[in-house]
């Protein structure tokens, strides 16, 4: 039986390749940028772009094919090629999916890799620019402040994440409580079709312009590119970082981060990054919060306004440093004062050797202060978690939470990313990770936002719920995801999908289903 199927799986790849050849411009084929798994380059393509360890083990499974779109045909002809062979896409960017749905999956399937399609078109006159989905968040910030200074765009700290999936699934960043997510600043894009048509906002409508922009485009087609508004900041900004552990009062500081951090002046965004850390008695380990800040504006400006809303967090000149905004990307990825801003510019060649775990919640009532101990002694367990609370309020209470599929909006004090890293090896290792990953995230329910408890779509995760690829899409387990994903906005996107990919077409373990699904 098992000759049977693998015989089978050969014939259906050599189809799709066969068709990748027959539907190739003859100036620019396809089938120069497509790799199987007889190509030497193909482990070193398919891993350059894996975030995450747990999905470069020698059990998950391969895809047929990868291909490395260069040009738009490309990704025309993989998806009419896919589609008549009955092989699934997966659609890659930066590869930071958080499950690696992007890259991996146990039914044939092909990559479709975006990340040669990388350029970024900046036009200061009309403060917009066209960004290729491929092009990292690195590429674009340093783009537009070649040609200004006064310039940027509201999105992730992670440079070296793609486009292409980061604004899709919303996108946010430190500049989020002045200007909102980085779908909030999105004016167009292009896209590709189940039928292979190149829509832009106007083609495609807009309905599916809404549903793309926050929804997770891999349900709806392939993003080319988007079309993008600027904004402005200052000339100089201010960063800092003031750190607490639990010896020097982390819990009242952080208690009144709770209530203050969301009401601040919206030029102000101060994260509180937690980590396990070695105290001072007797080598025990404990915990310090990092309250790291963004201000948009200069120290003389900045110590007064803390001084008055938050005198808690104590800081001083001794620990901000103005800089250029650009500067600042750099500083939120821990790069060294002085590195060239070339940096930003340059794409990780070494595969990611770390295994992860995120999840993610929202708070809506402060936590009380003596929950605080009960959640970091759980913590110290862990060793090696980073858990970074993103307060919201400002532009984020102002916009409303059908304006785009993600609804996490006014009500939000502020937002929790749970990161869990290792780099033990084995089933072992990973499964007391990822047990351990589940158990906090329980310990934390009391705490977190209720029917539904509601989830960062960015921050996938396979736990609250998944079809499986190889049936159709089951609406009643997309409903499971997908309402803490969406809440109220998952059912508009059904309707979306119902219109534009009936036949559902592009699906995956968390996509959003066609009504027909059952």
């Amino acid at each position: 039986m098992l000759s049977i199927l693998q015989a089978t799986s050969n014939s259906t790849n050599e189809n799709f390749l066969k068709c990748l050849s027959d539907h190739s411009k003859t100036s620019n084929p396809v089938s120069d940028v497509v790799f199987t798994r007889s190509n030497n380059s193909f482990s070193a393509i398919l891993n350059m772009h894996i975030q995450n360890k747990r999905f470069k083990a020698a059990t998950i499974a391969k895809p047929l094919a990868i291909v490395t779109a260069q040009r738009e045909s490309h990704v025309q002809t993989t998806i009419l090629c896919a589609k008549t062979h009955g092989i699934q896409i997966r659609i890659r960017s930066g590869g930071h999916d958080t499950e690696g749905l992007s890259y991996v999956s146990d039914v044939p399937y092909v990559v479709l890799d975006l990340f040669p399609l990388h350029s970024v078109d900046v036009d200061i006159s009309s403060a917009t620019a066209w960004v290729e989905a491929g092009a990292t968040l690195g590429q674009l910030y340093y783009h537009i402040y070649e040609k200004s200074k006064v310039h940027a765009f509201p999105a992730g700290v992670c440079t070296s994440l793609g486009t292409g999936g980061h604004f899709s699934g919303g996108g946010y960043g430190n500049l989020l409580r002045k200007y909102g997510l980085s779908v909030d600043n999105i004016i167009d894009a292009k896209i590709v079709d189940a039928n292979g048509n190149i829509l832009d906002r106007k083609s495609m409508g807009e309905d599916l312009f809404w549903a793309i922009r926050g929804g997770g485009g891999a349900s709806f087609g392939v993003i080319l590119s988007w079309k993008i508004k600027l904004v402005l900041v200052p000339a100089t900004v201010t960063v800092f970082t003031v750190n607490k552990t639990v010896e020097d009062g982390a819990a009242d500081v952080l208690y009144k981060w709770q209530e203050v951090a969301p009401n601040l002046d919206q030029d102000l965004f101060i994260r509180a990054e937690h980590s396990v850390v070695n105290g001072t008695k007797g080598g025990k380990k404990t915990v310090q919060v990092a309250f790291i800040g963004e201000f948009l504006g200069t120290i003389d400006r900045l110590i007064p306004l803390l001084n008055k809303s938050f005198p808690e967090l104590g800081l001083k000149k001794s620990d901000s440093i103005e800089m250029p905004w650009i500067n600042s990307t750099l500083y939120w990825n821990h790069i060294p004062m002085g590195t060239p801003l070339e940096t930003l510019l340059t794409i990780p060649k070494e595969p990611m050797t770390v295994y992860t775990k995120i999840k993610s919640d929202y708070i809506k009532k402060p936590i009380p202060k003596k929950a605080f101990y009960v959640i970091w002694d759980k913590f110290i367990e862990s060793e090696s978690m980073v858990m970074q609370w993103n307060p919201y309020g400002g532009k984020m209470a102002q916009i409303p939470s059908s304006a785009t599929p993600f609804p996490h909006r006014a009500g939000n004090l502020f937002k929790i990313q749970y990161l869990l890293a290792w780099t033990k090896d084995g089933d072992e290792a990973n499964n007391r990770y990822l047990n351990f990953s589940r158990s906090f995230y329980d310990l934390m329910a009391p705490y977190a936002s209720k029917s539904p408890r509601e989830t960062f779509h960015n921050y996938r995760d396979v736990d609250i719920g998944a079809n499986h690829p190889s049936n159709t899409t089951s609406l009643d387990i997309a409903r499971t995801y997908g309402s803490k994903y969406f809440k109220d906005n998952f059912d508009r996107l059904v309707k979306v999908k119902t219109r534009v990919d009936p036949l559902n077409f592009f699906r995956y373990e968390q996509s959003i289903p066609p009504e027909s699904s059952n």
